[in-house]
């Protein structure tokens, strides 16, 4: 059976709609014509290693909101990725806006963003073990491309991508994920609350199931995972477990 990949809008609910700014791009063109379950990838593939040179390991990280374009603070963990494996790794980074004014637009920006980047480093390296990365909004992004996004007040639910791309992906670290629910077997750190914008149990499911391959940080009094107060916590996760994230890390690619 085929399977297709169709990009969804996300609409704003009201209590997310002031400063909603217009930054979705059109859906890229996709269809299935390998019978492999990963469409084929009419469109943008920024920051995608399509030379032909396919490194073994592909790094692709999803920043906070309000940093600089870019890896943003998981570029630290990255670079000790880089200089850990023995294998080749490439790293590249999600382009979405990351921005707070309108977040339920940015987030979805990015999950539309980061699936066909994604697919599409898949197509043009289909050896290639993939890394997912996330901070803050941008491990809201990871796990939503993954398990499915949306509901409440983010918008539209959306489906996650199908299993044959999921496959691909071998070792997931977020940190401070505003999705962030508490017992599941996915989730590190000390967090006794559920974040922000709470994962729906069937986003819930499809991640218990890809369980091994994550590893999601969040800590208590966090202010957007764990509904808490301080934000000088949910900045400095990589204080705390950089060389923990990065050992499982190594431990699912291999040196």
């Amino acid at each position: 059976m085929f399977l297709r990949l169709f990009a969804r809008v996300l609409w704003l609910s009201p209590v997310l709609l002031t400063a909603c700014a217009a930054e979705n791009s059109p859906p890229a063109t996709t269809s299935d014509t390998t019978g492999d379950g990963i469409a084929d990838i009419a469109g943008d593939t920024t920051a995608t290693d399509t030379t032909g040179g396919c490194a073994a390991v592909h790094v692709i990280t999803a920043r906070a909101s309000g940093e600089a374009a870019g890896e943003g603070r998981t570029k630290a963990l990255v670079d000790q990725i880089v200089a850990t494996a023995k294998q080749s790794v490439t790293r590249a980074a999600v382009d979405y806006p990351a921005t707070l004014t309108n977040y339920a637009t940015s987030s979805a920006t990015g999950v539309t963003a980061l699936k066909t980047q994604l697919l599409a480093q898949i197509q043009a390296c289909p050896d290639q073990k993939i890394v997912l990365a996330g901070y803050s909004q941008g491990a809201h992004v990871v796990l939503d491309v993954l398990g499915g996004g949306g509901g409440s007040t983010l918008g539209a639910l959306t489906d996650p991508v199908p299993a044959a791309v999921a496959n691909h992906v071998y070792a997931v670290v977020t940190f401070g994920d505003p999705r962030h629910v508490t017992n599941h077997a996915f989730d590190k750190g000390t967090s006794t609350h559920d974040g922000m914008f709470p994962r729906t149990d069937a986003q819930l499911q499809v991640l218990d199931g890809i369980a091994p391959k994550i590893e999601a940080y969040c800590d208590t009094t966090d202010k957007y995972c764990d509904s808490g107060t301080s934000l000088s916590v949910h900045v400095t996760y990589l204080d705390r477990y950089e060389a923990e994230a990065l050992a499982f890390v190594m431990a699912r690619i291999g040196e």
